[in-house]
């Protein structure tokens, strides 16, 4: 099924041509993992790990998972995980929905839990905060992408993890409670987006 209209018109118009060769290099070892998932026909099942589970972790997450649809690359499962668990942040959680995404509270709470749907017909990513070993997410057999420089640091081993990816982006958290807040999520939330889509649109099916 095919993405929200708006979503796949942001993914159009992600600007990829300004992924820089440093970046590229950091995003290799993402993109030969989930190749040789699918050059295997193994699911291909990503955690993306933070400290705290609330921001970075969560748009990955979503991207990741939005973004293989797009690509029409089957089989990928997308997770995210902290070191510890608190809430997913609500304007993490607006970013998205400002996006196009179509973003339902399941249930209440300290830690609330949201269903994240990119398309008509395809499952909801359910949105919540959980530490990275959490029954929720896989146990072996995935690749451990560290979106945070903390908890990497944090995280010596990942158990089960088959791979670990440190790929860090700066913590939009810095702006919260000022005039910049919705404007430095967004902002983070693509370029989280365009290095996604960057990774997805070398994989060979």
């Amino acid at each position: 099924m095919a993405l929200y209209q708006n979503i796949e018109q942001t993914l159009l118009n992600l600007p990829t041509d300004t992924v820089s060769d440093e970046r590229k290099t950091t995003l290799q070892p993402l993109i030969d993992f989930i190749q040789e998932k699918v050059s295997t026909q193994k699911e291909v099942r990503l955690n993306f790990i933070c400290t705290h589970n609330s921001r970075r972790s969560h748009l990955s997450q979503v991207w990741a998972q939005t973004i293989a649809h797009h690509f029409n690359i089957k089989q990928v499962f997308c997770y995210s995980g902290g070191t510890e668990a608190t809430a997913l942040f609500p304007m993490a959680a607006e970013t998205l929905k400002n996006t196009g995404f179509n973003i339902q509270t399941i249930a209440e709470g300290n830690n609330p839990i949201y269903s994240i749907k990119y398309a008509e017909d395809e499952h909801s990513v359910i949105g919540f905060s959980k530490t990275y070993d959490d029954a929720f997410n896989p146990q072996s057999e995935f690749a451990a992408i560290m979106t945070c420089s903390s908890a990497d640091k944090g995280c010596p081993i990942i158990l089960g993890a088959e791979k670990r990816i440190p790929i860090t982006f700066e913590d939009p958290k810095a702006f919260d409670n000022t005039p910049q807040q919705a404007e430095k999520y967004n902002e983070r939330s693509l370029q989280i987006a365009t290095e996604l889509f960057y990774v997805f649109s070398q994989i060979k099916a």
